[in-house]
């Protein structure tokens, strides 16, 4: 987050040459959330996929040695390209056949924030979903969770496993893997299949153009008596709203 970002070339997204990369913070929860339900549940079994170019292996190593059991990579160079129904029904495509009792998403990426890609996903396998999570248990396939909401009203509901979770900050504390997990992570199976593999959707919407806010002048700052500031504010915004139309 403290990298400084130009626009490429295309004018359709940012200079990748010179970033670091990590994961996404949203997805820190949700694989923190996933561990702890597979230290809780005995025998489960836990998948962790992203989508992305070869560096993304880094990241998806990361969530191995945080307690995920394998990985599965979709090889993207154009992954940023995709929108988030497409995004969705990659993970879906996948997912469809693995009998999964829970999928946990982050609920939003730090680069677009669309908050689309989780509901869409959940909504393609038929599965109920539970967005903007901050508490989770799960007892005997049942998955009770708080939802943050507006105005910082806290939410609880209940529902039957499967189903789909996005996760948010406040949910968990992600854990630092261990040396020793770091490790092992190395000897983990992540699988590494290609974008055409998965991809049945056509993009919907593209980026035109992105370039960086226009910079504007500063604000004019009114002092003096109160009831003079009303009538010069008045005259400013007569003029304002005359030269404008």
């Amino acid at each position: 987050m403290e990298s400084k970002f130009k626009i490429n070339a295309a004018g359709t997204w940012h200079e990748t040459a010179d970033l670091a990369w990590r994961m996404n913070e949203y997805d820190e929860y949700a694989v923190e959330q996933a561990v702890q339900l597979k230290e809780q549940v005995a025998g489960a079994d836990l998948t962790v996929l992203c989508i992305g170019p070869e560096r993304v292996k880094e990241t998806m190593k990361k969530a191995l040695a945080m307690g995920c059991d394998r990985g599965f990579h979709v090889a993207d160079d154009a992954a940023q390209t995709k929108d988030p129904l497409q995004i969705a029904a990659i993970i879906a495509e996948y997912a469809k056949g693995q009998n999964f009792t829970m999928i946990f998403t982050g609920m939003q990426s730090q680069d677009r924030g669309s908050a689309q890609v989780g509901v869409l996903v959940a909504e393609m396998l038929a599965l109920p979903s539970i967005t903007t999570l901050v508490g989770f248990s799960y007892t005997d396939g049942t998955i009770t969770a708080k939802r943050e909401l507006e105005g910082g009203v806290k939410g609880l509901l209940t529902v039957k496993a499967p189903a789909l979770c996005t996760c948010q900050l406040g949910l968990n504390t992600p854990r630092y893997p261990t040396l020793p997990n770091i490790m092992k992570a190395k000897k983990k199976e992540l699988l590494s299949v290609p974008i055409q593999d998965l991809l049945k959707e056509n993009a919907r919407q593209e980026t035109a153009r992105m370039f960086f806010p226009e910079k504007k002048g500063g604000g004019l700052v009114l002092e003096g008596d109160v009831a003079d500031l009303a009538d010069r504010l008045i005259r400013i915004l007569k003029e304002k709203t005359t030269v404008l139309a």
